[in-house]
């Protein structure tokens, strides 16, 4: 009969990988209507947010939408485009 020590009966939580969900500046979607997508398809993001965030796009190309585990991140990515945005994602690193 062995004696357990406590690292071998504690279970180390190990976090789920992060991922960052893009937002990709397009020539056909106008900016309240991405605006409008952004806040209907990520909980919790503020009119201000979405401007920024659909700003950030336009001006450089990209934009960081949400960063959060990868079933989020598939999940966001897919309304977006299902909206007619272009959007990806990528690990967190």
């Amino acid at each position: 009969m062995s004696v357990e020590t406590l690292e071998q009966r504690s279970t180390v939580r190990k976090l789920a990988p992060r991922y960052r969900v893009l937002l990709h500046n397009d020539d056909y979607n106008s900016m309240e209507h991405v605006v409008q997508v952004l806040l209907k398809t990520v909980p919790n993001l503020t009119q201000p947010q979405a401007v920024d965030i659909m700003m950030e796009a336009h001006t450089n190309g990209l934009a960081l939408v949400i960063t959060c585990a990868q079933e989020h991140a598939e999940f966001y990515c897919e309304m977006l485009k299902s909206h007619g945005l272009s959007s990806t994602i990528e690990p967190d690193e």
